[in-house]
């Protein structure tokens, strides 16, 4: 069985990856550290004038019509550069959520204009410290109104529209449903929050008596939304396969032109060490990250398994790669000029969103013994 991707799908990536380094240097994301835009208004028109944002948008909703495995390379390049874009949330998340579950009047609104860059969209889950579940979700959905408050949302400022878990009555899962919010409609208020990556920006986000539809029937968005994670996970671990491959290879660098005592410090078996667990740990997230994209892209049975091992696997190297680089530089690593900083920002961000290691781990338990007693 081959696992690589076409050679359309590599020259996309190609494309992805020139434009980037051209124009999402790390002086970009470091102006987007200091600064405070929402985005690189750039950046960000430059993937929409090549199509990017409408890559898996059926071309009846002005999108290219392509799939999830060119939204997979375009995820790896993003995840590379540590774009400072609303990539993942806009199209990830919340185009992928109306895509799935919208109704055709929400599609034929919104998913043009995400996929023309027009709009930008967001996913509001959470509510605080606490993981989202079905027993702590108390934003509520009534006569046409969602009230609460969601945080942390990504791109939460930024965003004109936003897929917001809501409780729509009753109890458990069947109490939860996902309501389709326009932003600039009145009643909602968004707050800017500090974070440990201020280049991608989250907000919290109060509604009150805000206008929404809700996606579907009530009482399965809760089956809803864990479909929209497993797709966005597999999406994530791209990017977290191009942080780290990013990472080793600026530790690599430095390690090949830093001497000490008379010598390169890459020659060192300790330093040596360091990038070959990088290398094994990316390497291992990228398999189970490919795996993860067949599922996708089939609408695979082990979707779900395919999703919390990719997202396991990502967290792993991405965060382990982006602190070894930073131990490889030394105590320049750790200074506000040093760029290092950009993927362990970028790395514990990611680390959180969508859910942490704990919670996707217990979900790959919950699915494997499940199977095995069926």
């Amino acid at each position: 069985m081959n696992f690589d991707f076409s050679d359309d799908q590599k020259m996309l990536k190609e494309q992805v990856r020139k434009f980037l380094g051209d124009k999402c240097g790390y002086d970009v994301v470091r102006k987007h550290l200091e600064g405070k835009d929402a985005y690189d208004a750039g950046v960000w028109k430059g993937l929409v004038d090549m199509g990017l944002t409408g890559t898996a948008i059926p071309e009846a909703y002005g999108g290219l019509g392509l799939g999830a495995l060119e939204l997979c390379v375009i995820a790896e390049e993003l995840g590379r550069s540590a774009a400072p874009v609303p990539f993942s949330s806009s199209i990830y998340l919340a185009a992928e959520a109306i895509k799935l579950f919208g109704t055709e009047e929400q599609k034929q609104k919104w998913l043009p204009k995400l996929a023309s860059g027009e709009a930008v969209g967001t996913l509001a889950m959470g509510e605080g410290l606490k993981a989202a579940n079905p027993r702590n979700i108390e934003t509520s959905f009534a006569n046409g109104k969602v009230n609460g408050v969601k945080q942390p949302v990504a791109d939460g400022e930024a965003a004109d529209v936003a897929v917001v878990v809501v409780n729509s009555g009753g109890s458990g899962e069947g109490a939860i449903s996902l309501a389709l919010v326009d932003l600039k409609a009145g009643g909602v208020t968004a707050e800017a929050l500090r974070i440990i990556d201020p280049t991608r920006p989250h907000a919290q986000l109060t509604f009150k008596d805000a206008p929404a539809e809700l996606m579907g029937p009530a009482g399965q968005g809760w089956s809803q939304l864990q479909r929209v994670l497993d797709g966005a996970a597999v999406l994530f671990a791209f990017e977290q396969v191009g942080g780290a491959e990013a990472s080793l290879e600026m530790a690599k660098e430095y390690a090949l032109e830093r001497y000490a005592f008379g010598r390169q410090i890459g020659s060192y078996q300790a330093i040596k060490h360091k990038l070959a667990d990088m290398y094994v740990k990316k390497e291992l997230a990228k398999s189970n990250a490919y795996y993860g994209a067949m599922m996708l892209n089939d609408e695979g049975s082990e979707l779900t398994e395919a999703a919390a091992a990719s997202r396991i696997a990502g967290n792993d190297a991405y965060v382990f790669a982006a602190q070894e680089n930073i131990q490889t530089h030394g105590g320049i690593g750790y200074t506000w000029e040093s760029n290092c900083q950009f993927h362990y920002r970028r790395a514990k961000l990611l680390a959180l969103t969508v859910g942490a290691s704990a919670q996707w781990k217990e979900k790959l338990v919950s699915r494997l013994e499940a199977k095995n007693a069926a």
